[in-house]
Parts: C-alpha cells; sequence; structure tokens
C-alpha cells in the first residue's frame, strides 16, 4: 500500500471517530436534559418536583408491603365495628328485638314471671324490653296480639286444639296498684337487726319480706293491628310470654361472631318447632 493512500484511511478513520464522538455526547447531552426535567411523579434518575408545602408528594411515596397489609386489615377492622343485630332479631336502629317471643320449652313453662323473664333476657345477652320499645316496634315486629288481628303482621293464637284467646307480652314497664312504699314490695326487718345506741334508737321489729308482691305488676303490650296498645298490667309473680331487646353488637351478623349465638340458635330452633 502506498504512503498517499495510507494517510487517506487514516483521515478516513479520524473523521469517522469524531462523527461518533460528537453523535455519542449529543444523546448523552439529550438523555441529561430530559432527566433534569422536574416532575411531580418519581422516574429513575429524575427530578422530584416537590409541592405548595415544599413536600414530596404522597403519591411519590410508595406504600410497603407491611402498611398495604395493615391498611387492609384496618378495613377489615372497621366493617366488623359496625354494629348489628343477629339473624333472629330485627333491626330497629339503634337496637334489636327478638322476632319472636322466647320460645319456652316443656320444662320452663309456668316460670316465665317478671323475675325469671329479666333474668333470663340478661343471660342471652340483652333486656327486658319496655312498654315504649314494644309499642315502638309494633309496626315492623309481630307482636303478640288478639285473635282477630293480622296473622301476617302479629303473633296469635292459631292453635285450636286448646282453645284460642287473645295473646299479650311482658314489658319491664312497672306500676303500683296502691299506695306508699310498701307497694312496691320490701326487704322487711331481718331477725337479729338491732338500732344505733349513739343515737339512741330502738332494736326494730322484725318483719318478714315480700320481694314479689301482689301490688306492684309489670305493664303487657300488644300488637293492635300494628298501632301497638297497653292489654293491662300483672302481678310480678304471674308467667307471660316475653321477648328480649339487645344493644348492637359488633360482628353480630355473623353467626360465628354474634352474642350469645349459641343462645340464639337455640331460640330460632325452638321458634321453629313450635
Amino acid at each position: 500500500m502506498t504512503p498517499r493512500r495510507t494517510n487517506q484511511l487514516a483521515i478516513a478513520a479520524l473523521v469517522l471517530s469524531l462523527f461518533a464522538v460528537v453523535g455519542s455526547t449529543t444523546g448523552l447531552a439529550s438523555a441529561a436534559k430530559k432527566a433534569l426535567v422536574p416532575s411531580s411523579k418519581p422516574k429513575a434518575g429524575g427530578v422530584l418536583l416537590l409541592n405548595k408545602k415544599k413536600q414530596f408528594p404522597s403519591s411519590a411515596i410508595p406504600t410497603v408491603k407491611r402498611a398495604k397489609t395493615a391498611d387492609a386489615l384496618s378495613e377489615r377492622a372497621a366493617a366488623s365495628l359496625t354494629g348489628s343485630c343477629s339473624p333472629e332479631s330485627v333491626d330497629l336502629g339503634t337496637w334489636c328485638l327478638l322476632a319472636s317471643p322466647y320460645p319456652l320449652t316443656n320444662e320452663e313453662i309456668g316460670k316465665n314471671s317478671y323475675f325469671w323473664a329479666s333474668q333470663k333476657c340478661v343471660e342471652l345477652g340483652g333486656y327486658l324490653p319496655t312498654s315504649a320499645q314494644l309499642i315502638g316496634a309494633a309496626a315492623r315486629v309481630k307482636l303478640a296480639s288478639t285473635i282477630d288481628d293480622d296473622q301476617l303482621s302479629s303473633s296469635t293464637d292459631l292453635d285450636a286444639t286448646d282453645g284460642l284467646t287473645d295473646r299479650r307480652e311482658m314489658s319491664s314497664t312497672l306500676v303500683t296498684t296502691a299506695a306508699g312504699s310498701t307497694a312496691a314490695g320490701s326487704e322487711g326487718v331481718s331477725d337479729g337487726a338491732k338500732g344505733d345506741p349513739k343515737q339512741g334508737q330502738p332494736n326494730p321489729t322484725p318483719l318478714p319480706a315480700n320481694p314479689q308482691p301482689q301490688t306492684l305488676q309489670y305493664v303487657t303490650v300488644y300488637d293492635n293491628h300494628d298501632a301497638g296498645g297497653f292489654a293491662g298490667s300483672k302481678p310480678v309473680s304471674q308467667p307471660e310470654i316475653f321477648r328480649c331487646a339487645f344493644e348492637k353488637i359488633p360482628g353480630a351478623s355473623d353467626a360465628e361472631d354474634a352474642p350469645a349465638s349459641g343462645e340464639a340458635s337455640t331460640i330460632a330452633r325452638r321458634g321453629a318447632k313450635r
């Protein structure tokens, strides 16, 4: 190869090298220019734009795995904290009422006095409702009623084998049929009680207790064609149909989480058999 030919090849190689260098630096500059443009969205190698409070935008901060798990658990916890009623009761806004009267077993028949019913409702996690609560619920709950009331909206006597009678149910509202404090009962005076000698009190005379006076009576209520009505009063010692009320409990709509779910299921099964 002649010296002239060698020089021409060398010049050509140099020119190509210069073009390659210029091209590469131009690409880098363009990429760097794009990377340096501020943005509110995070980009690899980019510049993150702060918000008006000079803080990183929350959308630019990734949620770690533990935080995602915590968010999911908090949503489930919030849902479980929502108060609800068990399937055996009617939702009346802030409280619940058994859809049917408490189904007495053969062994329990005749025991359902005011005392027994009150204790049974507490045992189930609730309480005996007032007359106002029962009357207020008459339009939505099938309360006990007369034989001529609508069977679809009230609980009437349908079994003619033992006669047909008008029905009513117990409330926790109490009245007295006589004047004086003893009309509401008395604990009496125990034998052996003594007066305070410092005050010169004589020893009291023993008196028998009267914890279940006939003069203290509970008010009964009936459906009265969904209008609700009073059906007289009965002594606290006498049995009567009753149902229990409950406060709303978180998760009560789930059978496994319902309050006193075993008792509630028993009530449902008894009611289906009767």
